[in-house]
């Protein structure tokens, strides 16, 4: 039974030579290892050839546990130290079987049962370890494997990551210069009314960036600690984390950004050359820019927004700048004429304002209602006069309603309607023919 030790020992040297084949230790250890193979087997010829079994034995035992010493010393085996223990066993019968048949060999004779059987079991254990730590091989091969490809995506996610903070930083730099050109003629006079809105709206998606950013650092911390402790489940559900809170990003990212191009148009000066716009996208922008742009000037004004859009609203060509300014400035009319009835004390009064868009057979329209103090019979047809306010003195040029209807009537060839009741609501209607 002798065999068992050294076929132990060639099992032992080749299972450690496997453990690092993948690595960069194989090339340390390849020579080494292939000595080892070779001397296991020389070994067991010379023992066969010139020992009896008792010494044969003790050859195989002193062999199995040379070979466990030196891997247990060394750093690069230290993942090996269960299956390397393993052998202990195999070893103490070795020795005891080979210690007793030397010193009396009719003795061994007469018991060997009590020998042989638990060298075999002993054997049969390190098999088990064997086929354990293969196992687990495999599993750290595959783990490697998906660890690899995890370092991979999270590389690729933070350098996106990275990319989307580095445009968002620049789209912040560029706001900051359109700021310095919002009021370059008396047309863009309305546009500073934005300015506060503008901030607001792109603080949200800014916000949101800012915070998944910050969530997405701490997942990234969170994996690698759970890849260290070879946890790839935990570390692939995180990575999931991490690819929505990115998806979010881009999309708070994008909201930013259609901001600042539909500001940088709205700043540039009118060339008087129409494109194809959606006129929904358009109004709903400067609707809720106009209303964060008089929050942010009164923290006490509050209104309801309601907005009906037609879905079947067909996209037109206009001069984009100029309706923004026509939008912008009855949606500021409409805010101010809620604000003035609020602050007037009437008892139960709820500030809406309300935008809608239809489509008709020729032509557009787009919506503006308040229900505000509305404007008198005898001013109502006054108002698109340029220089005529109903604002007081200092609050208002008299040439927003005025440029609004040259933009719409001259600019485009639609028209602008007033429907008014005196205490109750103003409804402006802006017709612009399709194309």
């Amino acid at each position: 039974m002798d065999v068992l030790l050294f076929l132990a020992s060639f099992l032992l040297v080749s299972r450690l030579k496997k453990s690092i084949k993948l690595s960069p230790l194989s090339l340390k250890w390849a020579s080494l290892m292939n000595v080892a193979l070779g001397a296991s087997a020389v070994l067991f010829v010379v023992s066969k050839a010139y020992f009896d079994n008792g010494l044969a034995y003790i050859c195989g035992s002193a062999l199995l546990l040379g070979i466990i010493v030196f891997a247990e010393r060394e750093r690069d085996f230290a993942s090996m130290l269960p299956f390397l223990k393993a052998h202990y066993p195999l070893i103490g019968v070795g020795f005891i079987a080979g210690l007793v048949k030397q010193a009396d060999s009719d003795f061994y004779d007469e018991y060997d049962k009590y020998f042989i059987l638990p060298m075999i079991a002993a054997f049969i254990w390190v098999l088990a370890k064997w086929a354990n730590t293969r196992k687990q091989h495999e599993e750290f091969r595959i783990i490697t494997a998906q660890n690899a490809l995890l370092d991979k995506q999270v590389a690729e996610r933070t350098a996106e990551l990275t990319k989307q903070k580095n445009e968002l930083e620049q789209t912040v730099a560029l706001l900051q210069t359109t700021q310095q050109q919002l009021v370059q003629s008396e047309k863009l006079a309305s546009l500073g009314e934005l300015t506060a809105g503008i901030a607001h709206e792109i603080q949200n998606p800014l916000n949101f960036v800012n915070n998944f950013s910050e969530v997405s650092m701490e997942l990234v911390g969170e994996m690698e600690i759970e890849l260290a402790n070879g946890d790839t489940e935990e570390a692939i559900a995180i990575a999931n984390d991490i690819r929505q809170n990115l998806e979010k990003i881009i999309h708070h990212g994008k909201r930013a950004d259609g901001i600042v191009k539909g500001m940088l148009q709205h700043s540039r000066a009118s060339n008087g050359v129409k494109e194809n716009t959606n006129i929904n996208t358009l109004a709903d922008e400067y609707f809720r820019l106009a209303y964060h742009g008089l929050r942010a000037k009164d923290k006490s004004f509050n209104s309801e927004l309601i907005t009906s859009f037609d879905d079947k609203l067909p996209t037109v060509d206009v001069v984009p700048q100029d309706i923004g300014r026509v939008l912008l400035n009855l949606f500021t009319n409409a805010f101010y004429a809620v604000d003035q009835k609020q602050k007037s004390g009437v008892p139960g009064y709820k500030p809406e304002v309300t935008l809608s868009t239809r489509v008709y057979r020729t032509w557009i329209a787009i919506k503006v209602r308040d229900n505000g103090n509305g404007v008198p019979d005898a001013i109502k047809d006054k108002i698109m006069q340029p220089f005529f306010t109903t604002k007081p003195t200092g609050q208002g040029t008299g040439l927003g309603l005025s440029l609004s209807y040259d933009i719409i009537a001259k600019g485009h060839g639609g028209s602008i309607e007033v429907d008014t009741k005196e205490g109750e609501y103003s409804e402006f209607t802006v017709k612009i023919p399709i194309n």
